[in-house]
């Protein structure tokens, strides 16, 4: 009896017009303030995770433990506070991750070793020319007296699979008679051989033999595509080829930087493309990876700013990957190419060279007679590309600081046909090239 009472009551609230118009006007106010409230939220998080971050602090300790005047337990235990959120905690957490993985590498090699000797069959020499008569002797002299092998250099690397490949940059292993020694983390020493070195980039991988039965820990690759300025950042290395595993912190200060990079013995090359950042690199840093709060690979140090503070390059993750996979099932680096020599045009040559266009590239020889516009058999000679064309676009992207052949072409893959618009004699055309594997010379 009571059952039916409540389904009539229930039926005759639901038949009242007004309940339901207030109901459903309930209903909406309430949906439009979660709405209002969710987009408020959204639009203030970056505020609102500082605030938690800044207010947010515990204590690790005991509860039960008092506190003595100079900051410890009154057991003589030390009171750890741990900042939740925190940068630092965001820094400490990925660092203790990824540092077994960084390692450092130490270039050695067999130098001329010296001995001082003197010569009993040579003339005696009077040093003073003649102020102290009767005053001479055999002045002693430098020989060569065999080899020894010293370190002459060092740089940094790290694992990206469990059976010992390591990334590192190709001018921290060009020397083919060199040796490459690898200090893993934990101080363990390991001979390494240089598996590829990358034909365009700054990059080569080099392998270390596992423990029987083990493996090594290694990195993951994040996304560097994704990248903003004034993103936190950690650069891991061997810094000065002395100081193994140093830690910096800093952020990005710039992306698709175009630099000119140069070592000791002269040689220069173009890095596009590259990661700035202001987290301390030095001489050795060079191969180490820059990191993501995440603990993720997404960049590759390569070079510093001479007479800068703070100034450091690193090449992009995503551009290295391919390298990587390449390794993995070929053995060895292959990249697409066209098969030319060309230079950037801008505003500056176009005024200089009485070009009709300041973007695109300008197919040239270079200064030695060996150096072609259009190496021969290349793609490009069988597209029929010829020195003095002018390359504006591949496939519909403007040919421009921001967007250079090599990134485009590196972003494709060996079989690709791609499409060029192409400045022949004044007269624009379009071609299609098929990318092929670049040779090993």
């Amino acid at each position: 009896m009571q059952d039916v009472d409540i389904v009539k009551i229930i039926k005759k609230i639901f038949s009242n017009k007004n309940f339901i118009n207030t109901f459903l006007i309930s209903l909406v106010s309430i949906i439009i303030i979660l709405a209002i409230g969710l987009g408020f939220v959204w639009n203030y998080r970056a505020n609102i995770f500082d605030y938690f971050a800044k207010e947010y602090l515990q204590e690790v300790q005991n509860p039960n433990t008092a506190l003595g005047n100079e900051g410890k337990s009154t057991t003589g235990k030390i009171i750890e506070k741990q900042s939740i959120f925190s940068q630092e905690s965001f820094v400490v957490d990925a660092v203790k991750k990824t540092n077994p993985a960084v390692v450092s590498i130490i270039i050695s090699q067999d130098v001329p070793k010296y001995e001082l000797y003197t010569d009993p069959n040579q003339q005696q020499q009077d040093p003073f020319g003649g102020l102290f008569p009767g005053f001479s002797f055999n002045i002693p002299q430098y020989r060569q007296n065999g080899t020894e092998k010293k370190d002459i250099g060092g740089g940094s690397g790290f694992l990206v699979t469990s059976d010992g490949l390591i990334v590192t940059n190709k001018h921290v292993v060009d020397q083919k008679n060199a040796e490459y020694t690898v200090f893993t983390n934990d101080g363990k020493k390991h001979t390494a051989t240089v598996v590829a070195r990358d034909p365009v980039l700054d990059i080569a991988l080099i392998k270390i033999a596992p423990p029987v039965g083990g493996s090594f820990p290694f990195l993951s690759l994040g996304n560097s595509d994704s990248l903003q300025v004034g993103q936190s950042v950690i650069a891991i290395g061997n810094a000065l080829a002395e100081y193994r595993n140093t830690v910096s912190v800093g952020v990005i200060s710039g992306l698709a930087r175009s630099v000119v990079a140069g070592n000791s013995s002269g040689n220069t090359e173009l890095l596009d493309h590259v990661i700035q950042t202001d987290a301390a690199i030095n001489p050795g840093n060079s191969g180490g990876p820059l990191l993501n709060l995440s603990g993720q690979v997404i960049g590759v140090n390569v070079a510093i700013a001479q007479g800068s503070q703070n100034i450091g390059f690193a090449l992009p993750i995503n551009s290295v990957k391919s390298a990587i996979e390449s390794v993995k099932t070929t053995g060895k680096i292959i990249r697409p190419y066209l098969g030319i020599r060309y230079v950037a045009i801008n505003a500056e040559m176009k005024d200089k060279n009485n070009l009709t266009v300041d973007y695109g590239v300008l197919v040239k020889a270079g200064t030695n007679q060996n150096e072609l516009a259009v190496i021969p058999g290349s793609p490009a000679d069988k597209a029929g590309i010829v020195e003095n064309d002018i390359i504006l676009e591949v496939d519909g992207v403007k040919l421009d600081e921001k967007n250079t052949l090599a990134s485009i072409v590196r972003q494709k893959k060996i079989g690709n046909a791609i499409t060029l618009k192409i400045l022949h004699k004044g007269a624009e055309k379009t071609v299609r090239v098929m990318l092929e594997a670049a040779k090993d010379n």
